[in-house]
């Protein structure tokens, strides 16, 4: 698989990433709410113990409660962790690898979560792996299974297969209609959800979204796949529809918003978090749309490249927003020069 960032799929593809997630817990174990720090460490020492024995490839083990709180958020600002896994950091842990394709957490909400990430409409391809990972485990590790219910979880939404499979696509034009809401209730009526990029209860940054698979009970892995791909692609054609007659009816005013948006971007002393996202939205729509010449994957660095805690990791912790503004811009204009 190929890391979501190195992603160079063709100008008109406007999912950035797939991701397939498996929720296990381990039989005869409290889930880890239930658990206190010491039993929860444990536990997260003996998952890695048994991933590290029986995996070839190299991988990465992160305590959390070995690190402050900035380092986490810069694993989280890259989508290798989540924010439940931040907010139990005295007991969680993950494993990662150096791709950053494949990520374990610990002590989640679940025990484990096993999470597989690559670039485009790749469903099937992130899946192939994490259920190699998971036939793997499973063959060290007593998984918690019920034969009617199948894999139990802390959560009875993921009672089941386990699986959520979710893409982050990129909807400018469905947004600026006003659409969202209509797309968001169809969603629902056919058992998936929309939500922002980082998952439920994050807010909608550049235009990207998140859809993702509700139902894990009574479907098997190929069918909710096959589902949740059908579905992204009808979205994906009612994003082009929307994008055709902008262009048609406000051609200029369009190309007009994404030179102004990149001539902003390449010459801005200053800039904020949100305004650069929103500017880079426009651009990526005219390299989607192919009225603007630039790298994808210069567009996809730049999503996590310049928020504020991997730029306060990178650069110092004591700066305040305008110094993160000022050293904002400057990452933009010499990754766009």
């Amino acid at each position: 698989m190929i890391n979501w960032v190195k992603s160079s799929s063709s100008n008109d593809d406007i999912v950035i990433s797939s991701r397939i997630r498996l929720a296990r817990n381990i039989q005869g174990i409290p889930f880890p709410n239930k658990l206190d720090k010491d039993a929860a460490r444990e536990l997260s020492k003996n998952i890695a113990e048994t991933f590290l024995e029986n995996n070839k490839e190299k991988f990465n083990v992160v305590n959390l409660w070995e690190n402050d709180k900035l380092i986490n958020r810069v694993y989280y600002e890259k989508h290798l962790v989540s924010k439940n896994l931040i907010n139990n950091k005295e007991t969680a842990s993950f494993i990662y690898n150096d791709d950053e394709t494949v990520s374990l957490m610990i002590n989640e909400e679940d025990h484990l979560r096993i999470q597989t990430i690559t670039g485009g409409l790749n469903l099937r391809e992130a899946y192939s792996e994490a259920d190699r990972i998971d036939d793997m485990l499973e063959e060290n590790l007593d998984y918690a299974f019920h034969e009617s219910l199948g894999y139990l979880t802390a959560c009875p939404t993921n009672i089941g297969t386990g699986l959520r499979a979710s893409v982050m696509i990129h909807l400018p034009a469905i947004t600026q209609n006003n659409e969202i809401k209509e797309v968001s209730n169809i969603l629902s009526r056919v058992g998936m959800v929309i939500r922002g990029s980082y998952g439920e209860g994050t807010e909608v940054v550049s235009n990207l979204y998140q859809i993702s698979n509700q139902v894990t009970l009574g479907l098997s892995e190929e069918d909710m796949i096959k589902n949740l791909e059908g579905i992204i692609n009808e979205v994906i054609n009612q994003e082009k529809k929307a994008r055709e007659n902008m262009f048609k009816n406000y051609r200029y005013e369009l190309e007009d918003k994404i030179i102004r948006s990149l001539a902003i971007l390449k010459s801005s002393v200053l800039i904020s978090n949100r305004e650069a996202l929103e500017l880079l939205s426009n651009v990526r729509m005219g390299v989607e749309m192919g009225l603007v010449n630039i790298e994808k994957e210069k567009l996809n660095l730049l999503l996590y490249k310049i928020s504020s805690p991997v730029i306060a990791a990178n650069e110092g912790k004591g700066l305040n927003e305008k110094d993160k503004n000022i050293i904002r811009s400057k990452i933009l204009k010499e990754t766009l020069k």
